[in-house]
């Protein structure tokens, strides 16, 4: 691309944080290559109707846009009306993206029960009884095909439901439970509540902002505590329970002598049998007739966390780096499947050797090969892509490659599970030890950081400082999706980090346990985890009784996909505040805007914030969790005190 043509493209350091990504988006400049971050600059001055939320185009008597002189549509709708309804319909899409996720793990759960699985197997046992106790199905004497077939059948359940709530409400604290009750919020079927938000949301039927927005939070629970949480357990059924693994992040994963073939969207099915399908004796035989010495299988983005927690598999970037891997010139394939993949992918590919390939029915993209993958045939499917790969590997260009030597060391795989075995080992697995840590002021508090990247801020710049304030006040830092890719590649996914960042009291419970300060929990679906690990502090005692009570806050600092705003609203509607990076479209109605960001706190024991500055965002964070400290009566360092029979007496206890 021409920079003398366009003065509004930034330097490459303004666009980036990481080493690795300024040097491609260097090289893809002289390689006149457009990216999403030359798009954004192109972009210019976005429109200003839409970012304020008050542009209505669901029906055909408008667009609308909503001005102090035309303060009402066409058909009568304020501004209020129309920015809760454009919300709305952002947590359904969202709702939709992760819960269409879960739904197809669930149907793949149903055929391995029925003896229709393909090559899919059900790995994690444990797992499958320990979850379907929690749903109340008898496990003593069930065989594993039988009680697999069960469970599928109740989570099934839980997406066409028409009158009743869903069943994985009951895994939330009972307090929690009653709140959404009290609310009328409680939501029923996922797919219904889909469905019910594009009713409401039709030019004529919901007018009431308030009513509009309280199916935003009830939505938004469906995703949350349904199709998302189902769908992180079912995906621990089959491919099994993540555990902490050892691996490495940024584009230096790519290895110039070797077939370089990523794997990018969120679907979990077709990259487990690319993982096992890259070790295939015949395959390496075909990369080494190639002349290269061997497969290389990286990730990108969500998929790229779950073939690293489950199989140590190296992660090549996050979100915005998706099209800085292509320029590298050293990628050979890259395979997507659903949400986050971009449009420009092919144009980017066009430029280099890169094959792109689609394999989602529900997500062609133009430019891309599609090869339609067959759950039935599914080793068959993978190996078939990696010689595919392996062929274009004669038409790498020596001349274009560069692959920046960038890459930082990580542990990951911090499932719930995996977690309560690092506190208390096998025979003690429990929360207890964290709970003891934050009750005695070792740890203030736990802040959850997730979500993606967004161009319009610098890559990771908001993530990563936010993050090292965060630690050196000894708040406990969980991330899931690209925030988590963010901390491996500035280094903070190792139990070392913690001795370089975290302060006095986090450090030491860091090093006694042998943990990073910063724990991946898996991909953006499996921010669900999150809310699990919280309701296990609830259950373990001495931080409250609900999740509005313990000293978390969740943060999504550079957000861009309606699955984020779904996800902030499940997890205020949980009780559980959310800081934001950016905002949300709704600056043009004041009454939206007052409501999410201070007055759900009425109904939920948590609402928004907004800050647009990480360190200011720090202090709101602290400020929350010394808040939560306080009510719960342990802000103050105890004096240790040793009782004689006349002091027990005078407790009158």
């Amino acid at each position: 691309m021409d920079k003398e043509k366009d003065k509004t493209i930034r330097a490459a350091q303004d666009r980036a944080t990481d080493r690795a990504s300024i040097e491609t988006l260097e090289k893809a400049e002289r390689d006149c290559v457009t990216v999403s971050f030359f798009r954004m600059d192109q972009q210019k001055n976005q429109c200003g109707f839409g970012k304020s939320g008050v542009c209505c185009k669901i029906c055909h008597m408008g667009p609308c846009r909503i001005t102090p002189k035309a303060p009402r549509g066409v058909c009568g709708a304020d501004a209020d009306t129309i920015v809760a309804r454009n919300f709305l319909r952002e947590v359904a899409g969202g709702t939709a993206a992760h819960s269409d996720h879960g739904r197809h793990l669930v149907l793949l759960l149903k055929k391995i029960a029925e003896g229709k699985g393909g090559g899919y197997v059900i790995k994690d046992e444990p797992a499958l009884r320990r979850i379907a106790r929690e749903y109340g199905l008898e496990t003593e004497n069930v065989a594993t095909q039988e009680l697999a077939l069960q469970l599928a059948d109740v989570f099934l359940r839980d997406f066409t439901a028409q009158e009743e709530h869903l069943e994985t409400l009951k895994l939330a604290p009972v307090k929690r439970q009653a709140v959404w009750e009290r609310a009328g919020i409680a939501p029923e079927g996922i797919d219904r509540m889909v469905v019910e938000s594009m009713h409401r949301t039709h030019m004529g039927v919901d007018h009431d902002p308030h009513n509009i927005l309280l199916h935003s939070f009830r939505t938004a629970l469906a995703d949350g505590w349904g199709g998302s949480r189902i769908a992180s357990q079912v995906s621990d059924i089959i491919f099994g329970s993540p555990s902490p693994v050892k691996s490495a992040a940024n584009l230096g994963v790519l290895e110039k002598n070797k077939v370089n073939v990523l794997v990018h969207g969120h679907e979990p099915a077709l990259s487990e049998m690319l993982a096992a399908a890259a070790g295939d004796p015949e395959v390496t035989a075909r990369a080494k007739e190639a002349g290269a010495e061997g497969v290389n299988l990286a990730g990108i983005c969500c998929t790229a966390n779950e073939v690293l927690m489950r199989h140590g598999i190296a992660v090549a970037g996050n979100f915005l780096q998706q099209e800085l891997a292509i320029v590298t010139g050293a990628v050979e394939m890259m395979i997507i499947d659903v949400q986050c993949c971009m449009p420009g992918l092919p144009e980017v590919a066009a430029s280099y050797h890169t094959e792109i390939v689609s394999t989602s029915d529900i997500a062609k993209t133009v430019g891309a090969h599609h090869a339609a993958f067959n759950p039935d045939d599914a080793y068959a499917s993978a190996r078939d892509l990696l010689f595919r790969a392996i062929a274009n590997f004669k038409r790498r260009e020596p001349k274009k490659v560069f692959i920046p030597a960038a890459q930082s060391p990580l542990v990951a795989g911090f499932s719930v599970e995996a977690i309560k075995y690092m506190l208390g080992g096998r025979f003690r697995a429990s929360f207890r030890p964290l709970n003891d840590a934050i009750i005695q002021g070792r740890i203030r508090g736990v802040a959850g950081i997730v979500g993606c990247n967004n161009p319009k801020q610098q890559l990771d710049h908001y993530i990563n400082i936010l993050t090292k304030e965060l630690l050196k006040n000894n708040v406990l830092v969980l991330k899931t999706g690209c925030a988590a890719i963010a901390s491996a590649k500035s280094g903070m996914l190792t139990p070392e980090a913690a001795l370089e960042h975290a302060g006095a009291g986090l450090r030491e419970v860091c090093e006694a346990i042998g943990m990073p300060p910063v724990l991946h929990m898996g991909s953006c679906v499996d921010n669900s985890r999150l809310l699990e690990a919280a309701t296990e502090v609830v259950r373990e005692g001495g931080l409250g009784d609900d999740l509005s009570d313990v000293p978390v806050v969740g943060v999504a600092p550079e957000w861009m996909s309606e699955k984020a705003v779904s996800i902030g609203c499940y997890f205020v509607a949980s009780g559980v505040d959310v800081v934001l990076g950016n905002p949300f479209y709704i600056s043009g109605s004041e009454t939206v805007t007052n409501y999410l960001n201070g007055g759900s706190a009425e109904a939920f024991g948590a609402s928004f914030h907004l800050h647009e500055n990480p360190l200011e965002a720090a202090e709101a964070i602290l400020a929350i969790i010394d808040r939560r400290r306080e009510k719960l009566g342990i802000n103050k360092k105890a004096e240790r005190k040793l009782y004689d029979m006349k002091d027990r007496r005078e407790l009158d206890v």
